[in-house]
């Protein structure tokens, strides 16, 4: 038998092979020929340690109770394999989640489960990946600046005083408030005038129902919401037509500052483009505040001490309502860290997933082309080396220290370019929410039993929370 043997040197290949590769052909003529690829260190690939069998992973409640038991079975870097047959790991290793989202984002694009997102939101800002997502993230970043947001402060309080207008009345009949419907009714109705206009919700309600009211009514996000989305879609494009006519330097909603934007060759949004843009902007910014006052409102009347430090803050910054700004919103640190610590609890996502693009590495492991990468918020701020006692309530954990903020093993907006751009939008308008409405309502549990979750593509409450109201002195 034969043979020829070729050497590549390491400067030809991907730095991932170190060392000399050694190509032997075979010239036997009686076997077939088989490459056989071997480094001249004898460098092997390093898996994280996993079970052996085939693991199956979803966005349920099944999946959570799976990384869970991997994570405290083979610590916070687990590989397994997917009953497809593609590797997949589960990083719950803070460093090298922001290793992920924020050093090495370029390595990895989308993972697993936004095929179903994307039947919801079309190829939004949520969903897109590559020259596609930087084009609409360039374009849609200034409406999101502090100065266009404040300008919508006006919106966040008028909402809020409907909200207190119509409780109000549930106190004066002895009645209770089902909050997780009415933080969702409340979050909605800002999202819409906020994107839309006030002009523009008269138009949407002419028949007297708002078609966006699904997102409130129904918590599911299957075949049946992805039919009603696209009704919507219908909607939409009468509406950015009727906008597109007009002058749309007189409006000061999302919608028009979208129409405005231009990318660096000087094109606007095809009308494809701006549905899809303006579903994801509804959807995710609707469900995100909405989620996290419903949980909020259950932790304070859990905790009436909190409850109580929050209060008087609000009072102190929010005495009425004409002294609601966003400088008072900022002085607000308390509210702050409540709402910081209920989203380490519930995070409005709570499983992210990536495809590494390439070769990369995290910590000691190799990490080759097509990897499969799931990161779970809920689990990594609910274990205990990175937050003692992780599931007890402690807004304090929050309060202002010598570590910077950024260095905390927190992500429930996700972190890097990839980071929610409506983020400080949703904490404003949380602030507001609870700035006015706290001072003036005392919220007792109905039910003190644990509300459960509902484990989807959003973290949700399994059953609505309900809470009897009372005037504060």
């Amino acid at each position: 038998m034969k043979s020829l043997q070729v050497c590549f040197h390491s400067k030809y290949l991907s730095a991932r092979w170190r060392g000399k590769v050694v190509l032997r052909l075979n010239f036997d003529t009686r076997m077939p020929i088989l490459p056989q690829f071997m480094t001249a260190s004898s460098r092997e690939f390093k898996r994280p340690p996993g079970p052996t069998g085939a693991v199956a992973l979803g966005i349920d409640p099944e999946t959570l109770a799976t990384l869970r038991k991997l994570r405290d079975e083979y610590g916070d870097i687990v590989s397994l394999q997917r009953p497809n047959g593609r590797l997949a790991y589960f990083i719950n290793d803070a460093a090298e989640v922001r290793r992920i989202l924020v050093k090495r984002h370029t390595n990895y694009d989308k993972g697993p489960g936004f095929e179903r997102v994307k039947m919801l939101l079309g190829n939004g800002l949520i969903v897109s990946d590559g020259d596609i997502w930087r084009r609409s993230r360039t374009m849609i970043q200034p409406a999101f600046s502090r100065q266009k947001v404040h300008d919508l402060v006006d919106v966040m309080v008028a909402c809020a005083t409907t909200l207190d207008k119509r409780w109000s009345a549930v106190v004066e009949q002895g009645g209770v408030i089902n909050i997780t419907e009415e933080t969702s009714r409340f979050a909605l109705d800002l999202i819409l005038i906020s994107t839309f206009g006030k002009d523009s919700i008269p138009w949407l309600e002419s028949e007297g129902n708002n078609p966006f009211a699904f997102l409130s009514r129904d918590s599911t996000r299957d075949l049946t919401v992805v039919m009603k989305v696209r009704e919507v879609r219908q909607i939409l494009l009468q509406l950015i037509a009727d906008r597109r006519a007009t002058d749309t330097e007189r409006h000061f909603d999302f919608m028009s500052m979208y129409l405005a934007a231009l990318d660096k060759n000087g094109q606007a949004f095809s009308d494809a483009e701006l549905l899809d843009e303006l579903i994801t902007l509804v959807v995710a910014g609707f469900e995100t505040s909405a989620n996290t006052l419903n949980w909020a409102w259950y932790l304070l009347a859990s905790h009436p001490q909190v409850e109580a430090r929050l209060t008087d803050e609000a009072r102190t910054q929010f005495p009425d309502t004409t002294a609601v700004s966003d400088e008072r919103a900022a002085a607000m640190l308390y509210t702050q860290q409540v709402l910081e610590e209920t989203l380490r609890l519930y995070p409005p996502v709570w499983l992210f997933t990536r495809r590494a693009r390439k070769d990369d590495q995290l910590a000691d492991f190799d990490v080759p082309p097509g990897t499969d990468i799931y990161l779970s918020p809920y689990l990594l701020h609910r274990t205990g080396h990175y937050w003692p006692q992780p599931d007890r309530f402690d807004p304090d954990r929050f309060a202002i220290s010598d570590k910077p903020k950024k260095e905390q093993p927190f992500f429930p907006f996700s972190l890097g370019p990839r980071r929610c751009l409506g983020e400080y939008f949703s904490f404003l308008e949380m602030k507001i929410h609870l700035g006015l409405l706290c001072p003036r309502f005392r919220m007792t549990l109905v039910d003190a039993g644990d509300p459960g979750l509902e484990l989807g593509i959003n973290l949700r409450s399994a059953r609505d929370i309900m809470l009897r109201p009372s005037y504060r002195d």
